[in-house]
């Protein structure tokens, strides 16, 4: 049947006032959501989805990293310590390459002036307190027992100075250095009990 052959007038239902309104009895009117919900679900759903797979991706992989079959580096470093064949003498056990130096051989103490020595100066030149103003330079450098006296019998060459023993070489040296005269000997028999010193001239003059 055709529209021309309707029989009946068009009432609200076969003209509807908007395009939403339903065109007969069994079509009801669609909202707006319904045309649009679609597209929201592909809009919110599919990068999250997306965000979730990459997420468990990465993580996946991160935990399978030590799982691949490769030693780490701790586990693959042989321990030298423990490795059989090997045997490694302990610092405490290996033989001392050290030398001890030994102690020098004790040296015998070198022989110091004594001021307390008895000292007796000669005037064997024939001048005048020459015997005594010398007794008094040595009294000056520190000399204790100092005397003064003529000179009798066969006089040297030069003034001397005689000490009696070889442990009395450092004071005769001292003597000498005092008054300015070089000349040592060793004579037990001028130097009497310690050093005598025999003036044939004026150390000063």
């Amino acid at each position: 049947m055709s529209k021309a052959d309707y029989p009946y007038a068009d009432d609200e239902f076969d003209a509807p006032a908007g395009p939403d309104v339903p065109r007969g009895v069994h079509r009801a009117p669609r909202s707006a959501w319904s045309r649009w919900w679609p597209f929201v679900v592909v809009i919110v759903l599919v990068p999250a989805l997306a965000y979730a797979l990459v997420t468990w991706a990465s993580r996946d992989n991160s935990t399978n990293d030590d799982a691949s079959g490769e030693p780490s580096s701790s586990a693959s470093a042989p321990a030298t310590s423990g490795s059989p064949g090997t045997s490694e003498t302990p610092k405490s056990q290996e033989p001392s390459t050290e030398t001890t130096s030994e102690p020098p051989a004790s040296e015998e103490p070198t022989a110091t002036a004594e001021l307390g020595t008895p000292v007796v100066v000669y005037n064997a030149a024939g001048i005048s307190g020459l015997a005594k103003s010398t007794a008094g330079e040595l009294e000056a450098a520190g000399f204790t027992s100092v005397t003064s006296t003529n000179f009798s019998g066969t006089k040297p060459a030069a003034s001397t100075i005689y000490y009696a023993s070889e442990d009395l070489e450092p004071t005769a040296a001292l003597v000498g250095q005092t008054l300015g005269i070089d000349a040592l000997e060793l004579s037990a028999s001028d130097a009497g009990d310690g050093v005598s010193v025999v003036l044939v001239s004026d150390p000063n003059g």
